[in-house]
């Protein structure tokens, strides 16, 4: 299912960039957030570790000439950072029978952050957010609809 939702998550995008004028957050980024959608501490972890990336290279671009491709390391390798580090934060749940229980609070992927980020530097925080979700959706529902109205779990890890 991960090689479905990659490649929908490519035509969406392309079909996104060409009528909105927008991208999703870059090529793949809309086809791994659609397969976490069940999971929303994840893609809140994703999205907290896009924007601490986004805040981060707008200060280093005040003090280092960031332009075209350099922008584009330095979103991937601080968004690879942020997106690890928060492997090692802790929510807990307390809405368990058994007591409280932590949950680990982890990013898609090592690379996402970077790319959500990249593409909130180049055409804003509102506008690649509201186009990513809106594609993740748009994937997930092509992946409910070939799949006969069941997804099976994923074990992507």
């Amino acid at each position: 299912m991960l090689y479905q939702a990659i490649g929908l998550g490519l035509v969406v995008s392309l079909v996104f960039t060409e009528i909105l004028g927008l991208a999703a957050g870059g090529l793949v980024v809309p086809g791994y957030i659609a397969l976490y959608l069940d999971q929303p501490l994840r893609i809140l972890s994703t999205v907290l570790a896009a924007l601490v990336t986004y805040a981060t290279v707008n200060l280093l671009g005040r003090v280092i000439l960031l332009y075209g491709r350099r922008t584009m390391v330095f979103c991937v390798l601080a968004g690879y950072l942020f997106g690890y580090l928060t492997r090692y934060l802790l929510v807990f749940n307390a809405a368990t029978d058994l007591g409280v229980e932590a949950a680990l609070l982890q990013s898609i992927g090592y690379i996402i952050p970077g790319l959500i980020a990249y593409w909130m530097m180049r055409q804003g925080v509102v506008e690649t957010l509201c186009t990513m979700f809106m594609a993740a959706f748009i994937v997930r529902l092509g992946l409910v609809v070939a799949h006969g109205g069941r997804l099976v779990e994923l074990a992507i890890g």
